[in-house]
């Protein structure tokens, strides 16, 4: 890969300071890693960033003071999940989205337009919008691209994403550009909306795997003034190297003032850093970590309900200071686990997402 050259830019609200003779560049020679940082409403965040993901206004198993704790600066939550319960309504009529969870950082909303994917069996999709079957009760949900908006601004959330269409993998060339002509009116519907005061639209850049189909779908995001680009429909079930081929191909038309939020991508995350990416989200790290798996730096993954840990003494990882390896012995959190407590999927998921931070803040410090 060619090294890009950055000087400090201020573009909108999303400002990167990158600098060719740094330190950083020698340490990651021949990379596209960028330094920035977003800027909104008197907020910043660092990047590159992981957000943790609050589907339903919560991060399963912590407290948002754990978050903080650990450094995060922003969280993801889930459009559809928070409009079936508690309803938007209820949640503006109680101050917005940070109040009702009490989180004082950065929140993204996606569209539920994973939803549209993950949701094939409860949903109908049309060129005015997607018809969902809800899973609480049956009854129907219609979904345009405006309604989606009109949600996340009740939210109030700092980021919001446009509705677009992910089509399956594998799937044909007409599937492929059918769902790029939909995610581009949806797109083209959406800038039309009104934001809220400090708030960023984000597009969503589709076309399956298709390079062409995935450049001409976010230099159409981009004519439209988006403030930002969410890379979505990649590991899907696609090889790995295709993803990355894929992504490629993307990154190739993105100018350098976009910030680029990879979705729902939890694995190979410093490859993608690497690839010049800023923005991730993922459910990975806590949901193994519910199921007793715990990330180890630079040692893969262990499983502490081994039965070879039940008298072992020693903290979960040497190498991390986390809350957990700091007051916690592998034979403690393994009787967790064991005894099914609680306690321990909230040890273990301070620890993976502690990790994760920590490898990510590497890069961006």
């Amino acid at each position: 890969m060619i090294k890009e050259k950055f000087t400090q830019k201020n573009i909108g609200k999303f400002n990167f300071r990158i600098e060719e003779n740094s330190s950083f560049f020698q340490l990651f020679s021949n990379t596209r890693i960028r330094q920035g940082q977003l800027n909104i409403r008197g907020k910043i965040a660092k990047t590159p960033l992981f957000m943790p993901v609050a589907t339903r206004g919560t991060v399963r198993a912590l407290t948002p003071s754990q978050l903080k704790e650990i450094g995060f600066e922003m969280i993801l939550s889930n459009t559809y999940h928070l409009h079936e319960r508690p309803g938007e309504e209820v949640i503006n009529k109680l101050g917005g989205l940070h109040k009702f969870m009490n989180w004082d950082g950065l929140i993204l909303t996606d569209s539920g337009g994973y939803q549209v994917f993950s949701l094939s069996n409860y949903r109908r999709v049309t060129d005015d919008g997607v018809v969902f079957r809800s899973i609480l009760d049956g009854k129907e949900i219609f979904f345009t691209p405006e309604k989606v908006l009109e949600i996340q601004k009740k939210l109030n959330s700092d980021v919001a994403i446009f509705l677009d269409e992910c089509p399956e993998y594998p799937c044909n060339a007409k599937r492929e550009e059918e769902s790029l002509k939909r995610t581009i009116k949806f797109a083209e519907r959406s800038i039309k909306v009104e934001k809220n005061p400090g708030q960023l639209f984000f597009g969503v850049v589709q076309g399956g795997m298709n390079f062409k189909l995935r450049q001409e779908c976010a230099q159409a995001l981009l004519s439209l003034g988006v403030d930002g680009l969410a890379i979505g429909g990649l590991s899907i079930g696609e090889e790995p190297s295709l993803t990355k081929e894929v992504l490629l191909a993307t990154l190739e038309v993105i100018p350098p003032g976009k910030p680029r939020y990879l979705m729902g991508v939890g694995s190979d995350i410093l490859e993608y850093i690497k690839m010049g990416i800023d923005m991730f989200d993922s459910v990975f790290p806590t949901r193994i970590a519910r199921h007793g798996s715990a990330i180890l730096y630079n040692k893969g993954r262990i499983n502490i309900s081994n039965k070879r840990f039940k008298e072992d003494e020693s903290p979960l990882d040497r190498n991390c200071d986390c809350y957990t390896c700091r007051n916690f012995s592998r034979a403690y959190l393994r009787h967790l686990f064991v005894c099914d407590e609680l306690l321990g999927k909230t040890l273990l998921s301070i620890h993976n997402l502690t990790v994760l931070y920590k490898t990510v803040r590497a890069l961006n410090s």
